[in-house]
């Protein structure tokens, strides 16, 4: 249905055409612009049009629009907003979800359009009242109900008017009650509190008492015994029954009415499904508390206006409840909408979002001309002007972690979990489960994450190799007893690593993760990440030898076939796949090797970034052999020989699901059940310390979990997030596999507060929501509690349009205010030895830069500065090539738990390491010499330590680590003094402890 601007009313002129609130008000019919200082003001005798535009991560614009209808307001002019409603609708495109508000019963999205709540005045413009403006100022008492978000509405100043099951508010001139029925929840109180908060700024410029008053408690404090006062004295409340409005909406029953000349028809049927819907008519879909008008995509704007005369004459029948109408246009149904309806299929052709159409366009412009494309698009329906322009430049997901921290990996093998060396974890089997724990700093404290990692393969492969044995896959017990130790092993996974959570008081985030759906943070903490075919542990091996199943499991001289991806050092991966022909891709790099033969395969659609990953991961692979290149095309037949031969396959880039609009949930979890509510346009104080909320980003679910929720309630995080995939409320087609996050309240890591504005110190507050919140009111809206400011901030890595080309892995680069264990892996070591020896390292890739190892807030002095630019270079001229940055594979840093590398390998291969090593030794030890405290004694550590058989007399016991020379402080400590007395004085104190100098 198309609209001519001629039709559209001026006021409406340019509406909807960028993000935010816009608001008009109905006078002598027709819509007025209200001004931004006059958002949330509304009057009683009034109706208002409100339209809600949101700018979608597509780019794309969506739009909600919303009539108010004040208490005083006529139908007349209540139609009006209607009418006005449906024609600013079909202006936009005839997309938009269209609200009817009545006052008082506003639904939770409109109300969260204007935070804390809305105190409609009396008055109005067209309905002949006059706007009151108050000289002086009236006692007057609101009830506020909601646990989200707070309805408020005057109430008579009476005693008869309050309850034991809502919140009252008693607004007078010197002070503000807040009286809080006992059968209210903590959360409804903690929001009625930010309805006192704006009526003290609104109505008494801020200065004003405040009280908070129980129910049940008599004339116990000064400020109750006022309270009571203004109702002539204590006395107890009745108990409240249930209203004839609630008992009404109770009575009414799901109905579907067809509009036919404005009259609305019964449509018989037993149920509900979509077919009853016609595109060239209107229906009403009559659900009580809510109706439902659908509107055909083929109807006109004149039908649509006679149908939404009918819903308004419906709810204006005697004994309805406050029901909200609700608009929606075929293709573009609420999910509410939806889930009224028995069977609703899946895809439908007609809905063809925002969203869907930029993709559709971002598939098929690079292969149409300009006109070809413009005349595809323009038989979509899709508005073509500006879509040919060149599309901008895909920005690079970042990780919002700090990526150089402490990581340990452990590989589960039954009930047992084995620690896996530096040189190993980062090289995951898909047969098999791992635990990994990465610590890094946060705001004031070490902070952790602790994750599953689930492999996929060692389901995946059985089943199909099954289905080829067996045929019959379903019977087979060979595959049952697969899928059932693949549970075990996970169940032990996040059994141990919840285990590890708790010891840590529950504080760590953790996450659930499965192959093929990592999030960017696990790829930026482990930044060289290798996953091979098979498994290690004892269950996987067992099984295979039962079976008699080919074991699929990696090996060095073997024929494999590895997929390179990632966006840079800071974030690549090496996949093992198939080694066939149809598992190449041109939008990919590939490493092929089998025995002593190495290729590498560059697609046709990747780019020169992508080619230099294949060398990199090439020398982690096979770091000892030359490499023949292979571009897509232009193959050898030895190439196709170890694959097979040739076959079709695929050129478009394997993606997981983008991360799209975010959404909160609060949820209740009893006896399996989960209930979850929306929570519209949230922000940090909807997240309620008792309560465990849901943040659903399509891609990543996060869950909440508040410092006042139960124990028990508690250990369901995981579960909670589990069913909240399998329900997928908002019908997202959600993967079950997508990352979980569980989040304690207080431990909030970076990539989860950037979805809002966050306030650390409000997550540091102890005591019950409302609690919390008493504390901000009546001290002014400040924290009462200080926390330190961040520490100087590191880069998140990972690389966005303009990329740090200086940025280093975790043992390569230091920010002032992070500790680095020092070491060399054995991919390091081999790599160093193949650059000393020019005939047997891979040509293809450049020598690596030799860095020095020490804080950058370290400062030489010139004369060391040449001292060492003079070592470098002479090392450096060993090299037949001019060294080029970011080239030697990343290594991590090892917790001191972890397994030490021998020293005592290979001299020849050591030999390079081991002179870089020795210089940045020297260089250290020479800088820490001047770093010593002047005037205090140099001691052994076996004599400063507590346990000491021979201490030593007359030092200061609080500064142990002082007396230390430079070379044994940097031997117990793994780092110079500077260094150590930069760090906050809890992790000093904490690493002394270690030693046995606290």
């Amino acid at each position: 249905m198309a609209v001519s601007m001629r039709d559209l009313d001026p006021a409406f002129q340019g509406a909807g055409q960028k993000a935010g609130i816009e608001i008009w008000r109905i006078e002598n019919f027709r819509p007025v612009p209200v001004s931004k200082s006059a958002h949330g003001k509304f009057f009683t005798g009034d109706s208002y049009v409100v339209l809600k535009t949101i700018a979608l991560k597509s780019g794309a614009l969506r739009h909600d629009i919303h009539y108010w209808v004040g208490k005083d307001t006529s139908q007349d002019e209540a139609g009006a907003a209607a009418i006005k409603t449906v024609e600013l609708d079909a202006a936009l495109g005839g997309r938009a979800v269209q609200y009817r508000e009545v006052q008082g019963h506003e639904t939770e999205k409109f109300l969260s359009y204007f935070k804390p709540c809305i105190i409609p005045q009396e008055g109005g413009v067209s309905s002949g009242f006059k706007h009151v403006e108050a000289e002086e100022h009236i006692t007057r008492l609101f009830v506020c109900k909601g646990k989200h978000v707070v309805q408020v509405k005057e109430v008579p100043f009476a005693r008869s008017s309050l309850s034991h099951d809502d919140i009252f508010i008693l607004d007078t001139k010197s002070k503000i009650f807040q009286f809080n029925g006992s059968n209210s929840s903590i959360q409804e109180r903690a929001k009625a509190l930010e309805v006192v908060q704006y009526i003290k700024d609104t109505y008494h410029d801020g200065k004003c008492e405040i009280a908070a008053i129980e129910d049940g408690k008599l004339m116990a404090d000064a400020d109750t015994g006022e309270f009571w006062g203004f109702f002539g004295g204590f006395a107890p409340l009745p108990r409240k029954t249930a209203n004839d409005e609630d008992k009404a909406a109770d009575a009414v029953s799901t109905s579907l009415f067809c509009v036919d000349k404005g009259q609305a028809e019964p449509v018989g049927a037993d149920s509900l499904t979509k077919e009853l819907l016609d595109t060239k008519r209107c229906y009403l879909l009559d659900c009580g508390l809510e109706v439902f008008v659908w509107m055909g995509r083929s109807t006109s704007l004149d039908e649509r206006k006679s149908a939404s005369g009918a819903a308004e004459e419906l709810v204006r029948g005697l004994n309805r409840p406050k029901s909200h109408i609700i608009r929606v246009i075929e293709g573009f149904e609420t999910v509410m909408f939806r889930s009224k309806f028995v069977s609703w299929p899946q895809a439908d052709d007609v809905a063809v979002s925002e969203d869907g159409r930029g993709k559709v366009a971002e598939k098929f412009l690079p292969l149409l001309s300009g006109n070809d494309c413009a005349a595809l698009l323009k038989r979509q329906g899709v508005n073509v002007k500006g879509l040919l322009k060149a599309a901008p430049a895909k920005e690079e997901p970042q990780p919002h972690i700090d990526c150089t921290g402490n990581l340990q990996v452990w590989r589960i093998n039954g009930q047992e979990k084995i620690l896996l060396p530096a040189s190993d974890q980062s090289k995951f089997y898909s047969g098999d489960c791992y635990i990994f724990q990465y610590s890094y700093p946060g705001e004031d404290k070490e902070e952790y994450l602790i994750g599953t990692w689930f492999g996929k393969q060692s389901v995946e492969m059985v089943f199909e190799l099954i289905h080829v044995i067996f045929h019959v896959i379903c019977e087979s017990n060979i595959y049952q007893s697969l899928i059932t130790q693949q549970k075990e092993d996970r169940a032990s996974a996040i059994s141990q690593a919840s285990k590890m959570v708790e010891s840590l008081k529950f504080l760590p985030v953790q996450a659930r993760i499965y192959e093929g759906n990592e999030p960017i943070q696990f790829f930026s903490i482990f930044q060289s990440f290798i996953v091979f075919k098979g498994g290690l542990s004892d269950g996987y091996k067992k099984h295979i030898a039962e079976t008699e199943l080919p074991n699929i499991t990696y090996t060095e001289d073997g024929l494999a076939l590895f997929r390179v991806q990632g966006s840079g050092p800071e974030n690549m991966q090496a996949i093992q796949v198939e080694p066939v022909a149809s598992s190449l891709n041109s939008s990919y790099c590939y490493i092929l090797h089998s025995g002593s033969t190495v290729f590498t395969w560059s697609g046709n659609l990747t780019t020169s970034e992508d080619q230099e990953l294949v060398e990199r991961q090439l020398d982690l692979i096979k770091p000892n052999l030359q490499s023949k290149t292979q571009k897509e095309g232009a193959e050898s037949e030895q190439f196709w020989d170890l694959l097979g031969g040739k076959s079709e396959y695929p050129s478009q880039k394997i993606g997981r699901d983008a991360e799209s609009e975010s959404h909160l949930f609060s949820c209740t979890f009893i006896k399996g059940d989960l209930k979850v509510t929306e929570i519209y346009n949230f922000n940090q104080d909807d997240l309620m310390t008792e309560d465990i909320y849901i943040l659903d980003c399509r891609s990543d679910i996060f869950i909440w979990v508040g410092q006042q929720v139960d124990s028990k309630t508690r250990i369901h995080a995981l579960t909670i997030g589990e069913k909240f995939l399998e329900r997928d409320f908002l019908l997202e087609k959600l993967s079950l596999e997508a990352p979980i996050y569980i989040i304690a309240e207080g431990s909030e890591p970076p990539f989860f507060i950037r979805f809002f504005t966050w306030d650390s110190t409000k997550s540091a507050m102890h005591g019950n929501s409302f609690q919390r919140k008493l504390a901000l009111v009546k001290n002014g809206g400040t924290p009462i509690l200080e926390k330190p400011k961040r520490r100087t901030p590191v880069s998140y890595g990972g690389r966005s349009a303009v990329a740090d080309k200086s940025q280093r892995s975790r043992s390569m680069s230091f920010s002032p205010e992070r500790v680095r264990v020092r070491g060399r892996s054995p991919a390091f070591n081999a790599l160093a030895a193949t650059f000393e020896n020019p005939n047997a390292r891979n040509l293809s890739t450049p020598p690596p830069v030799v860095r020095k190892l020490y804080p950058k807030s370290v400062t030489p002095d010139s004369a060391k500065l040449a001292s060492r630019s003079a070592a470098i270079a002479a090392l450096t001229s060993t090299f037949d090539q001019p060294p080029r940055e970011n080239i030697i594979p990343r290594s991590l840093k090892v917790s001191p738990e972890a397994p030490k590398e021998n020293p005592a390998t290979n001299s020849k291969e050591n030999s390079m390491s081991s002179r870089i090593e020795a210089l940045t030794i020297q260089e250290d030890v020479k800088e820490g010499e001047a770093e010593d405290e002047e005037g205090l004694p140099i001691y052994p550590y076996e004599r400063l330590k507590i346990s000491s058989t021979n201490p030593v007399a007359e030092i200061d016991v609080t500064k142990r680590e002082t007396y230390l020379s430079s070379e044994e402080f940097r031997e117990k400590f793994g780092m110079m003094k500077d260094a150590f007395y930069k760090l906050p004085k809890w992790k000093q104190n904490k690493l002394k402890m270690a030693l046995q100098l606290f």
